[in-house]
């Protein structure tokens, strides 16, 4: 599946958020026109986040890289072997970052767009400011179901499990990309930014803090993944994170671990945000999530 490069998230007047990202959260925006503003971190991708004005709550589309066009056109084969909906044959993009690629609806009718051949641009690590997405978790009401069908159709692994209420999966060496909730009904848990390093962490949160906005959970170091977490609530409602230190895996000795939900050290390693709160699980179980196509 090659590697997540960002996320296009919808709600009601979406854009007029743009200003939350930009001055608190540490986003500049790389191109906007009517209805829809993409932001960019500090690392390669065109940008990694995406705010569209819609009727509806929910994701846009999920957006994955691979590295050419060859690549592209070998995992649309695959995908169509293994039973995907596909919304269409390889093509070029229209739009600000070009690209070749195509769409995939997965069962709980998510749009996936994989890509390759986008215009990239340099790198520019800045102190406490988001380099990537991290990770995008999903709630989803088959999480047995969907994890199958991430490993089958798409390639991905299994990293870990919080208990039987949470799957944790990767398609790069990261940890986890994709994470699966079980919930009564689809929707966006979460989406995760990922800083440069601890101390960038640290500093991101005091930046928002000396704005006002207060963590809703955190900080504190998750253990599957083992990576510092410090979750905040968007203008939109929305569940986003700030990471550091992801672990990494190594395919030729991992082992996939079963992590406890009952004990607190394996939901927080420093034992300094404790487990979340009825209020916290509440806004991460998220609004219904009609999917793609959205009827208006």
């Amino acid at each position: 599946m090659g590697h997540l490069r960002g996320i296009v998230m919808r709600a009601p007047d979406m854009t007029q958020t743009a200003e939350f990202y930009t001055d608190l959260w540490g986003l500049n925006i790389a191109h906007e026109e009517d209805g829809i503003v993409y932001l960019r971190g500090t690392g390669p991708e065109p940008f990694i986040y995406g705010l569209k004005d819609d009727s509806t709550y929910g994701i846009e589309y999920i957006h994955f890289g691979q590295p050419d066009r060859e690549t592209i056109d070998a995992f649309y084969k695959q995908v169509k072997e293994r039973g995907a909906t596909v919304l269409g044959a390889p093509a070029p993009i229209e739009g600000p970052f070009g690209g070749y690629g195509f769409e995939i609806l997965d069962p709980d009718n998510r749009r996936l767009r994989v890509t390759a051949d986008l215009k990239m641009r340099e790198p520019e690590d800045v102190y406490s400011y988001p380099r990537k997405i991290s990770h995008v978790v999903l709630n989803t009401v088959d999480m047995e179901g969907l994890q199958a069908w991430y490993e089958r159709v798409l390639g991905f692994r299994t990293s870990d499990y919080s208990a039987d209420q949470m799957v944790f999966m990767r398609c790069s060496t990261d940890h986890h990309s994709i994470a699966l909730v079980r919930n009564k009904y689809p929707a966006i848990n979460h989406v995760a930014f990922e800083m440069p390093g601890i101390d960038d962490y640290m500093r991101g949160i005091g930046r928002m803090k000396q704005k006002g906005q207060v963590p809703s959970w955190g900080p504190g170091r998750h253990g599957p993944g083992n990576n510092p977490f410090a979750y905040f609530v968007s203008p939109s409602g929305y569940v986003i994170e700030f990471v550091a230190e992801l672990q990494q895996i190594d395919e030729a000795t991992h082992e996939p671990k079963v992590w406890s939900r009952t004990d607190p050290e394996a939901m927080d390693q420093w034992m300094t945000a404790g487990p979340p709160t009825p209020a916290q699980r509440a806004v991460m179980a998220g609004r219904p999530d009609p999917g793609f196509p959205v009827e208006e």
